[in-house]
């Protein structure tokens, strides 16, 4: 069975993971987000946007949480498969994208 990082319930009452593997893959791109863990968490549970689902990605749907220090946007990319979702990606962005 994969590792997981955490587990979360999100603002609609879905279980997110993030999976050590998935984890490993977000630090190889982005480390500087090593020290957002618990951002990223938050994001998921009281996210200022939620967006999905994204009909031309299937059922993906995208988390933004405000940060006033860095003065930027986690973003959170979840995928969701057989009713569990799944962290994809999570950065740091200036903006909200729709």
């Amino acid at each position: 069975m994969t590792d997981i990082v955490f587990e979360v319930v999100d603002k609609t009452e879905r279980k997110i993971r993030l999976t050590s593997m998935q984890w490993k893959h977000v630090l190889k791109r982005h480390p500087y987000m090593n020290k957002y863990e618990e951002e990223i968490k938050e994001t998921l549970k009281y996210p200022q946007k939620l967006v999905g689902p994204m009909k031309d990605l299937g059922y993906y749907y995208k988390y933004y949480k405000y940060l006033r220090s860095p003065n930027r946007y986690i973003f959170v990319l979840v995928k969701y498969l057989n009713g569990e979702g799944f962290v994809i990606t999570t950065y740091q962005m200036e903006n909200i994208k729709w």
